[in-house]
């Protein structure tokens, strides 16, 4: 009688225990850095539906708007709401690091992405290398761009760590090695596409041929094509981006865009959540990990155009 006790016992404890683990349900904060950028948008999304797959996962958005007082606030706030985990996809880096080491701090698990904050023990990331993705479209541009070219570069903010190693990446790959060329503009456009437009409005203005848009991510390089693809006189400009988003795609095959490298918000969600999971399970105390940088241009534009499309990026 006693051990048929016993094992009606262990039974309803086993069944207990297998309704208390599958009841527990991880609350995840995602701080994107602004929904109006058009690969934070992406990945914002991407990160939204790969979320879906996991069912011990509650997962919430907010939007940084670009500001670093709000950003931080969000970051702050989600500590005070006792997210398991915060994400964090910083606006400056250097301006998020002391708020990503509270998280930690405050035993919450902390993933760091596009770009990750290095250095902050206890703390993930998952990412791109921002040195490779510039490298394989300047290696590309040292044939691409003629000699005595004059070009225009479009930086990202300063302090990111993905916009200041895409540009020491030109400078290494391409500007040290083509003397020939000389910049005749270049301004900080924050990844936004209005302000690449302005810039490339006054460049225009002041320079009858530019050779080259270089910049350091899609959404600026798509605001300078916009203001020069209805003009014959620059109808052979080259242009450089990163991220293939699936408006640059459309560009590269329409033969306004020359190339970018893929940063894909796909993978990057797919990495994350995958992340997210494997600490709150208890299955890695720390991850980083990154994903690849392939190169997008004309001759194999058509395959990450099939990827969006199937992803309902694209119509």
């Amino acid at each position: 009688m006693l051990k048929r006790i016993s094992l009606v016992m262990l039974v309803v404890i086993a069944f207990a225990g297998g309704i208390s683990a599958q009841a527990k349900v991880y609350k995840v904060a995602y701080i994107a850095r602004a929904q109006a950028d058009s690969f934070a948008a992406w990945l914002a999304n991407s990160i939204v539906d790969e979320a879906k797959k996991y069912k011990n996962i509650d997962l919430k958005v907010f939007d940084g708007r670009a500001n670093d007082d709000t950003e931080n606030s969000l970051i702050e706030n989600a500590i005070t709401n006792k997210f398991d985990v915060i994400i964090i996809q910083p606006n400056n880096g250097e301006s998020q690091r002391p708020y990503a080491v509270k998280v930690v701090q405050a035993g919450i698990f902390c993933i760091t992405t596009n770009a990750r904050i290095a250095g902050i023990a206890g703390a993930s990331s998952v990412d791109a290398d921002p040195y490779e993705q510039a490298a394989v479209n300047a290696r590309m541009a040292l044939k691409q761009i003629p000699q005595n070219a004059k070009v225009v570069v479009l930086d990202g903010p300063p302090g990111n760590f993905h916009a200041d190693s895409r540009r020491v990446s030109w400078q290494n790959e391409f500007f040290a090695k083509r003397p020939d060329v000389k910049i005749v503009g270049e301004q900080i456009a924050n990844w936004n596409k209005d302000e690449a437009m302005r810039y490339m409005e006054d460049w225009v203005q002041a320079n009858p041929k530019i050779d080259a848009i270089i910049s350091m991510n899609d959404n600026m390089a798509a605001g300078a094509i916009e203001v020069i693809k209805n003009k014959p006189a620059y109808k052979s400009t080259l242009s450089y981006g990163v991220d293939g988003t699936a408006e640059a795609c459309l560009l590269i095959k329409a033969g306004l865009m020359t190339s970018t490298c893929l940063q894909s918000a796909y993978a990057l969600a797919e990495k994350i959540l995958d992340t997210t999971n494997k600490l709150v399970t208890g299955k890695s105390g720390q991850i980083n990990t990154d994903i690849d940088a392939p190169l997008v241009n004309k001759d194999n534009v058509d395959k990450y155009i099939a990827m969006h499309k199937k992803a309902g990026a694209i119509k």
